[in-house]
C-alpha cells in the first residue's frame, strides 16, 4: 500500500476510535458537538492531505433529475397516507425548532458529504480505502442509534436493525458509490430533502416500523437507479430546458390532485373523507362509500336527532345516525344507532367524542381502501 493509503487509513481508524468510544463510553456526539467533531475532522483533513475540488460535470441537470424522482417518491407516499393515516407534525419554523432540529441535521448531512467526498477522491481507486471509507460512514450513522438502542428482546433487537442499522449500510453504500460518479452536491441535496421533509411539512403519512423500513431501504436504491439512468441517457435531451419544462408541467396535476386528497383525508382540516368498512348504515351509507365529514365547532346547537354523525370510539371512527341526545348536569350525552341495526350503541358518546357530521357520499370510492385494511 502507498504511503498516501497508509497515511489515510490511519486516519480512518482514528475516527473509528472516536466513534467506538463514543458509542459505549462518552455518548457525546450529537447535535452541535457532533457538527464541531466533522468540522475539527474535516480541518484536520485539509492539513495532512489538502481538499479536492468537485469536478463532475451537469451536476445541476443531476440535481434537476433528482427533483423528478423525489416529487414522484412525496406523490406516491401521501397518497400512501390515504391508506395508512397521517400524523400532524408540531411546527419547526421556531427558534427553538431551527436551533435543536432543523440547523443541526442540515449541517450535519452537508459536513459529512463533504467529508466522505474528500475521502473518496484521495482514495484514487484503492478498494480496501473504499470499503473502510463505507464502514466509517455507516458506524458514524449508527454511532447515537446504537448508544440508546435496547437490545433486551428480540423485538427491540429487530427495531434496530430494521430502522436504523439496514438502512445506514445501504444508504452510506449507495452515497460511497454514487460519490464517485455525480460528487457530493447532488448527495446532498437529495439527503437533505429525505431526512428534513419531516420538519418541514405539516402532515406527513404515518406509516407502522415495517414500512418505515422498507421505504428507508428502497429511498436510496431508487436514487441509486435513477442516477444510473441519468447518467446512461443522451446529456442533450436534459440539457434542453423544453424538455424540463415538459416534465415539471406533467407533474403539476398528480401534485394538485394528491394536495387535494391529502386535504381531505388527513383530517387536520375543515372538511375530510374516509372510507366506510361496515354495513352498519346500509342502505343509506354503504361498505365501501366515501363520506365526507364537516367538522363542527359549537355540537350543541348544530347537532340534532336524525342527523349522521361521525366520533371516535376505542381509537376507531364511528358513522352512524344520532337517535338522542340527553342533558345533565349541565353536560350533554349522545346516543347512536346505525341504520341497518336493530338496537342502539351501546356505549356513550361526550362531545369531545364527536367529530361532525355527515351530510355527503361517494359511493364505493372507498372500497381500495377497505380491501386493503383487510389484508
Amino acid at each position: 500500500m502507498k504511503k498516501g493509503y497508509s497515511r489515510l487509513l490511519t486516519f480512518e481508524v482514528l475516527i473509528f476510535l472516536v466513534l467506538i468510544l463514543n458509542s459505549f463510553v462518552w455518548n457525546i456526539l450529537s447535535g452541535y458537538k457532533m457538527i464541531l467533531f466533522l468540522v475539527i475532522t474535516l480541518l484536520a483533513f485539509k492539513i495532512f492531505f489538502g481538499f479536492e475540488k468537485d469536478k463532475h460535470r451537469y451536476i445541476k441537470d443531476i440535481i434537476f433529475d433528482i427533483v423528478i424522482y423525489l416529487l414522484t417518491f412525496f406523490i406516491l407516499f401521501y397518497l400512501l397516507g390515504i391508506f395508512i393515516t397521517f400524523a400532524k407534525v408540531d411546527s419547526y419554523y421556531t427558534l427553538y425548532g431551527l436551533k435543536t432540529f432543523i440547523f443541526p441535521t442540515a449541517a450535519t448531512i452537508v459536513l459529512k458529504e463533504i467529508l466522505r467526498y474528500m475521502i473518496m477522491s484521495k482514495s484514487e481507486g484503492n478498494k480496501i480505502l473504499y470499503v473502510t471509507t463505507c464502514i466509517l460512514f455507516i458506524f458514524l450513522d449508527i454511532t447515537v442509534a446504537f448508544h440508546f438502542a435496547d437490545f433486551s428482546s428480540n423485538y427491540k433487537t429487530f427495531l434496530f436493525i430494521a430502522l436504523s442499522l439496514l438502512p445506514a449500510i445501504v444508504s452510506n453504500i449507495v452515497y460511497c458509490y454514487l460519490t464517485l460518479k455525480i460528487g457530493y452536491k447532488p448527495i446532498i441535496f437529495f439527503a437533505l430533502v429525505i431526512n428534513l421533509y419531516r420538519y418541514v411539512f405539516p402532515i406527513i403519512p404515518n406509516p407502522d416500523e415495517y414500512l418505515t423500513s422498507i421505504i428507508q431501504l428502497l429511498l436510496p436504491i431508487g436514487f441509486l437507479w435513477r442516477t444510473h439512468k441519468f447518467l446512461s441517457k443522451d446529456y442533450d435531451k436534459f440539457l434542453n430546458r423544453d424538455y424540463n419544462k415538459r416534465v415539471l408541467g406533467a407533474y403539476v396535476i398528480p401534485i394538485i390532485l394528491t394536495v387535494v386528497l391529502v386535504y381531505f383525508t388527513s383530517g387536520y382540516f375543515h372538511y375530510y373523507a374516509i372510507a366506510i368498512a361496515s354495513g352498519s348504515m346500509e342502505p343509506n351509507i354503504s361498505r365501501g362509500d366515501v363520506v365526507i365529514i364537516e367538522k363542527i365547532d359549537n355540537k350543541r346547537k348544530k347537532l340534532e336527532s336524525g342527523r349522521v354523525i361521525a366520533y371516535r370510539y376505542e381509537g376507531i371512527i364511528v358513522v352512524h345516525r344520532l337517535v338522542n341526545i340527553i342533558e345533565e348536569d349541565g353536560k350533554y350525552y349522545y346516543y347512536t344507532k346505525g341504520d341497518s341495526n336493530d338496537d342502539e350503541d351501546n356505549w356513550v358518546i361526550t362531545e369531545d367524542m364527536i367529530i361532525g357530521t355527515v351530510d355527503h357520499r361517494i359511493p364505493l370510492l372507498g372500497m381500495p381502501t377497505v380491501w386493503l385494511n383487510e389484508i
